[in-house]
């Protein structure tokens, strides 16, 4: 006996989004920043638009200040940081962006952790990559390391910023936030 076929699902359309790309340093400039361009080329590559990029240094009211701007933006749904996300005293990421949060998004750290447990061991445990919900803006705080970078871009942020990702992914939910 034979199941009915499932009918096939129209395919989504791609839906570029704009981006800010914020690097936490207190010693890249644009020049020497390959994290930040790697998200720059990874996303952009991929078709979305990189509305404002910058360098800030590793300043917990600076970072607060500039991710509440972008927050405010309703022309930027999505803002990335690389850096600032370890456990010295001057990685304070998300501590600085901890209180803007709506809503805290869990699985982008424990998703990442786990991947980089494969490429770093036990080291992962120093990562404190995490994201949120900033009203309705999503807010990715990824290691400042140009390889933990390329793997959040390309085994999470690439598959969840595209709206033909299935069962779901980020941008479809974006008009419910």
């Amino acid at each position: 006996m034979s199941s009915p076929a499932t009918p096939a699902r129209p395919e989504r359309a791609f839906i570029p989004l704009d981006l800010a790309v914020i690097t936490v340093s207190d010693t890249r400039t644009l020049e020497t920043d390959g994290s930040g361009q790697r998200i720059v080329d990874g996303l952009g590559g991929a078709g979305h638009r990189v509305a404002h990029r910058e360098i800030i240094t590793d300043d917990l009211h600076l970072i607060r200040a500039t991710v509440a701007r972008f927050v405010a933006d309703p022309a930027v749904p999505v803002v990335i940081l690389t850096g600032g996300t370890g456990i010295t005293r001057r990685d304070v990421t998300p501590e600085a962006v901890a209180p803007l949060a709506t809503k805290h998004i869990p699985g982008f750290g424990e998703l990442f952790r786990h991947l980089s447990l494969a490429e770093i061991g036990t080291s992962t445990v120093q990562s404190r990559a995490d994201a949120w919900l900033c009203d309705t803006t999503l807010v990715f705080a990824l290691p400042g390391s140009t390889n933990a970078v390329r793997l959040a871009v390309d085994a999470i942020l690439l598959p969840q910023l595209d709206h033909r990702t299935r069962p779901c992914n980020f941008v479809q939910l974006m008009d419910r936030f």
